[in-house]
C-alpha cells in the first residue's frame, strides 16, 4: 500500500509570483521605465515621418507639378512606386520587411538588430504611399526590437525570459497612445499574445509602466512640436439611442455581415500572398496599382476624395462619423467595397498593421446600414467597428473596448449591442475559418 508523503518531503507547488519578489524584478521595472523614454520618442518620430510623407506625396507633390488639387488618378503611379520600394526592401534587406499582415498580429517575436532597418523602411514606404494598412504592427515590432537590442548591447548574457519581458515593454511604449489610451494598447498586446494567469501579471506590470512613460513622452512631444500625439480620437459623437429590440436585431445582422466580409478579405489576402511572393517585385507593383485603381473608381463614382480609400483610416474615422450626413447609403456601400478590396491587396503584398483598416471598413458599413429604419448612427458605427475588428483580429475583448471606449459616454450606452455584434461575428468567423491541419505525432523509437 502506497502512502502520500507529508511534511517537509511533500512536493510544494511553485510560487508563480516568486520572480516579482526578487531584486532582479525591481531592476527590470527600472530598466523598462528608462527604455520607455527613447522608444516612445522613436515611435513618435516614426509616426511624424509617415504623416509628413503622406502629405508630401499625396498633396504637395501634385501641387508642385502644377496640378490644381490632387488628380483622382494620382494614387495609381504613387502606389506603383510604393510597390517597387517595398518589394526591393523585402527582397534585399534582412527580415523580409517584418511580419506579414495577412497572418495577423505577431507580438511574441521581436526583430533582431539587423532586421530593424528593413522593418522600418518597408513600413514607412507602405504607409506613406497610401496602402490600406496601419502603423500599429510595425510599431509593436520596432518597439520590441529596439528594447531587446539596447539591453543586449549593454549586457550580452540576458536571460530569454527577461528578454521577452523587455521586448513586450518596448512594444507597450511604442503604441502607448496610438489607440487613444495606454489601456487599449495593453489589452491589444496581452490578448494577441494569449497571456493569462500569473504570467500575464508579471509581463503586464512592466508593460504598463513603459506605456505610462510612453504616453507622457507622446503628450510632451506632441505639445512641444505642435504635431499632436497621433492618437485615435473621436471629437464629435452623435447621441445614441438606448438599446431596444430592433437594436439587438441589428446587432445580429451586423455580426453576421462582418464575419462574412472579414472572412472574404482575409481568405483572399492569404490566397494572394504566396502568389505575390513568387514574383515579388512585379506582383507587389501590380498590387499597388490595383489599390490605386480602387481609389480611382471610388473617387470617380462618388465624387469624394480618393484618400477615403487610401491609408489606414485612423485619421479618417473621426471625420467620417462627424460628416456622415454628407454620405449617402450608396456612397458608403461603394466605399466599403473599394476599401475592402484595397485592404485585402495591401494585406497580401505590403507591410503594416490590420487594426485601423478593419475599424474603418466596419464603421463605414455600420453607417450605411444606419440609413435603414431601427438603427441610429452611433450604434451602427460602434457595432460595425467592433464586429469587423474581431472578424479580422479574432480578439473579442479588444474589439469591444475599441468600439466603445472611443465613443465616451455614448459608448457605454451602446456597449450591450456591441457585445452581441462582436460575439456573433467572432463565433461565425471561427466557424468559417478552416481548422489547422493536424500534425501527426512522431512514432516512438523501438527500445
Amino acid at each position: 500500500m502506497q502512502t502520500t508523503p507529508v511534511g517537509p518531503t511533500a512536493a510544494t507547488p511553485p510560487d508563480p509570483f516568486a520572480l516579482v519578489r526578487t531584486r532582479g524584478y525591481a531592476v527590470l521595472l527600472v530598466i523598462t521605465a528608462l527604455l520607455g523614454v527613447p522608444i516612445s520618442a522613436a515611435a513618435f518620430g516614426f509616426l511624424a515621418l509617415v504623416s509628413e510623407l503622406q502629405s508630401l506625396t499625396y498633396t504637395d507633390l501634385p501641387k508642385g507639378l502644377g496640378f490644381h488639387g490632387t488628380p483622382s488618378w494620382w494614387p495609381i503611379p504613387l502606389l506603383a512606386v510604393t510597390g517597387l520600394l517595398v518589394a526591393l526592401t523585402i527582397r534585399h534587406l534582412p527580415g523580409s520587411g517584418g511580419h506579414k499582415p495577412a497572418e495577423g498580429l505577431v507580438t511574441n517575436k521581436a526583430p533582431s538588430g539587423a532586421e530593424l532597418p528593413g522593418v522600418a523602411l518597408a513600413a514607412v514606404a507602405s504607409l506613406a504611399g497610401g496602402v490600406v494598412l496601419g502603423p500599429e504592427a510595425p510599431l509593436i515590432a520596432l518597439g520590441g526590437g529596439l528594447a531587446v537590442f539596447a539591453v543586449r548591447a549593454a549586457k550580452r548574457d540576458i536571460r530569454p525570459n527577461a528578454s521577452a519581458v523587455l521586448g513586450a515593454a518596448g512594444s507597450f511604449a511604442a503604441v502607448s497612445t496610438l489607440l487613444g489610451s495606454p489601456l487599449l494598447g495593453a489589452f491589444l498586446l496581452m490578448e494577441a499574445a494569449g497571456l493569462g494567469g500569473a504570467t500575464m501579471g508579471i509581463v503586464l506590470v512592466p508593460g504598463l509602466l513603459a506605456a505610462g512613460v510612453g504616453a507622457l513622452i507622446f503628450t510632451g512631444l506632441g505639445s512641444w512640436t505642435g504635431l499632436g500625439t497621433y492618437s485615435l480620437v473621436l471629437h464629435q459623437v452623435p447621441h445614441a439611442d438606448r438599446p431596444d429590440l430592433a437594436g439587438f436585431g441589428w446587432a445580429l445582422a451586423i455580426g453576421v455581415a462582418s464575419a462574412l466580409l472579414g472572412t472574404g478579405i482575409h481568405r483572399s489576402a492569404l490566397f494572394l500572398q504566396p502568389r505575390i511572393e513568387r514574383r515579388r517585385v512585379v506582383a507587389t507593383v501590380l498590387a499597388g496599382v490595383l489599390v490605386g485603381v480602387a481609389a480611382l473608381v471610388y473617387a470617380e463614382g462618388t465624387g469624394k476624395a480618393a484618400s477615403d480609400v487610401l491609408y489606414s483610416g485612423q485619421s479618417a474615422l473621426g471625420p467620417l462619423l462627424a460628416g456622415q450626413s454628407g454620405y449617402t447609403a450608396a456612397t458608403l456601400a461603394v466605399l466599403v467595397s473599394c476599401k475592402a478590396l484595397a485592404y485585402s491587396l495591401s494585406l497580401s503584398a505590403f507591410r503594416g498593421g490590420p487594426v485601423f483598416p478593419s475599424m474603418f471598413v466596419g464603421a463605414a458599413g455600420g453607417l450605411a446600414l444606419a440609413h435603414l429604419p431601427g438603427l441610429d448612427v452611433t450604434s451602427g458605427f460602434a457595432m460595425g467597428v467592433g464586429a469587423m475588428c474581431v472578424a479580422m483580429l479574432k480578439l473579442p475583448m479588444t474589439a469591444v473596448l475599441l468600439a466603445t471606449l472611443l465613443l465616451g459616454l455614448e459608448g457605454l450606452t451602446v456597449m450591450p449591442l456591441v457585445i452581441v455584434a462582436v460575439a456573433v461575428s467572432y463565433v461565425l468567423t471561427l466557424r468559417l475559418t478552416p481548422a489547422p491541419a493536424a500534425v501527426e505525432a512522431p512514432t516512438p523509437a523501438s527500445p
